[in-house]
């Protein structure tokens, strides 16, 4: 019987994205995915996240509650790669000795070969890259969704933020050509995938590779030019780099959605000067009024960080002044998390737990008031929904689905009116869906009558057969790997970590 693996996810989209190709390796390598009731697969991997600080506590806490499952199962392997196993290295082996391998973010096509490897020679493999290996892109997909897929422009970064980690373990800004690129979308629509997320630590600087800057709005506009690709979306955008061409590219190009996600990280000058965004509020602002010039309906996203060194009272108002002036449709909000290993760790005026968070609880009030009433002013309008899997935690209770619009709200909708008979199981997910939103809260809308139109999909179609798309890759200087026997337990004595 093959090997089962399990992959435990934590962080950003890009971890997610590198989820999905750690699957792909695994497969092909001849694995199998675990099913969901399955408390105890052959391989579990751990994609790791460093952000904050709370990452690191979970994967220890989860590395912990394993040990004395693996203890019973011998043959069952851990392996940890992503952001912290690169910040980490050999310190998780030391802190957790039953774990069977450790690879960084530049290495993931090594992950089938350290698994044989630490197996064969029943210890530990530790192997850390400084660089890129192989761009991720080129390895097999095993994409999680039959609508939607995320597409790798660039990966690392060459910002200096002086709050982030991410720079120094995913490295500096490597771009792929926009050929590869667009072929990877293509081979998704091909499959019936219906959007896709371009993806980058920093999207708008594609391009500084092959002295391009204009090359991202370039790209937005090649992609409108694929049949059957239906929403484009992007994911994240720096202001310091961010042209008009894009905004152009975003209103001209039909199948780009009018959504965008910015971090602001914080309204105060002097915040964002110690941060070294190398922005200031009036260019992010000035950013904000030429999008909705152009793109009235345009949905505005941030992320912002509370309780930065140095902040005071006055730098938070001005946060609240400029969040007020952008009315965000939604924030993704942050309490400062010191990080070893960045210059914000070792700043002065590192503030008081208890002033962070009153600070942080003034600004989700004052942002979900800003985007409760951003989102009733949709009651009454007419929204086109890609219907999604796991969007709507209480969908079977009410009998919902959900989706999101095309700006990116969650929409939560009825199947059917009162009293009529349920469209449910001809909806399905990959279908898209008009229907009238009836009711709005601050993370989310519904539509609780029955849908203006409902349009069946490829993806809908593979979503029902049970299909997902699989990206195929090239593993340039990986061996050939087969199906690992199963480990048989033995019949006496016991394993040790």
């Amino acid at each position: 019987m093959a090997r089962t693996y399990n992959v435990v996810t934590y962080g950003c989209q890009m971890n997610v994205h590198d989820s999905e190709r750690i699957s792909g390796l695994l497969e092909q390598a001849g694995y199998v995915r675990a099913v969901p009731a399955d408390d105890t697969p052959d391989i579990v991997v751990f994609n790791t996240c460093a952000v904050r600080e709370n990452a690191d506590n979970r994967l220890y806490g989860n590395l912990g509650r394993l040990r004395p499952v693996k203890d019973k199962h011998p043959g069952m392997q851990i392996a940890v790669g992503g952001c912290l196993a690169q910040k980490d290295r050999g310190e998780i082996v030391r802190k957790a000795p039953w774990v069977d391998v450790v690879f960084g973010t530049h290495n993931i096509g090594a992950l089938p070969v350290l698994l044989e490897r630490a197996r064969h020679n029943a210890a530990a493999e530790v192997e850390i890259l400084e660089s890129l290996d192989v761009f991720p892109s080129t390895l097999p997909t095993r994409r999680e969704s039959t609508y939607a897929g995320w597409v790798s422009i660039s990966v690392g970064c060459n910002n200096t933020c002086t709050f982030c980690i991410v720079p120094a373990l995913r490295g500096k800004e490597k771009d792929r050509r926009p050929g590869d690129i667009l072929s990877e979308v293509r081979a998704l629509v091909d499959e019936g995938v219906l959007e896709v997320t371009l993806l980058g630590q920093n999207v708008n600087s594609y391009g500084v590779e092959f002295g391009d800057r204009y090359a991202f709005g370039k790209l937005l506009r090649a992609c409108g030019d694929i049949d059957g690709l239906e929403r484009v979306r992007f994911t994240s955008p720096h202001p310091k780099d961010f042209t008009d061409d894009v905004i152009a590219a975003m209103a001209e190009t039909p199948n780009v959605c009018h959504s965008l996600h910015m971090p602001l990280q914080s309204g105060s000058d002097d915040v964002l000067k110690a941060m070294r965004r190398s922005y200031r509020s009036e260019r992010y602002l000035g950013i904000i009024e030429k999008v909705r010039a152009a793109m009235p309906d345009a949905a505005i996203t941030t992320d912002i960080i509370v309780g930065f060194p140095g902040e005071t009272e006055a730098d938070f108002q001005r946060t609240l002044d400029v969040v007020r002036e952008a009315r965000f449709s939604s924030a993704f909000t942050f309490q400062y998390s010191k990080r070893p290993g960045t210059p914000a760790a070792t700043m002065d005026g590192q503030l008081p737990k208890q002033v962070v968070q009153e600070r942080y609880e003034r600004l989700v009030a004052c942002v979900e008031e800003i985007t409760w009433a951003e989102n009733k002013r949709l009651v009454g309008e007419t929204v086109e929904v890609l219907v999604a899997v796991g969007e709507g935690r209480k969908d079977e209770r009410t009998g919902r689905m959900s989706g999101r619009a095309r700006d990116g709200r969650l929409v939560h909708f009825a199947t059917e009116a009162p009293g009529t008979a349920s469209m449910a199981s001809q909806t399905r997910p990959g279908d898209i869906v008009h229907t009238t939103i009836t009711y709005a809260a601050p993370h989310h809308l519904n539509a609780d009558g029955a849908p203006v139109a409902h349009r069946r999909t490829r993806a809908g179609d593979a979503a029902e057969a049970g299909r997902s798309p699989r990206t195929p890759g090239v593993l340039l200087g990986l061996p050939t790997i087969g199906a690992p026997p199963a480990v048989v337990a033995p019949t006496a004595g016991c394993a040790t970590h």
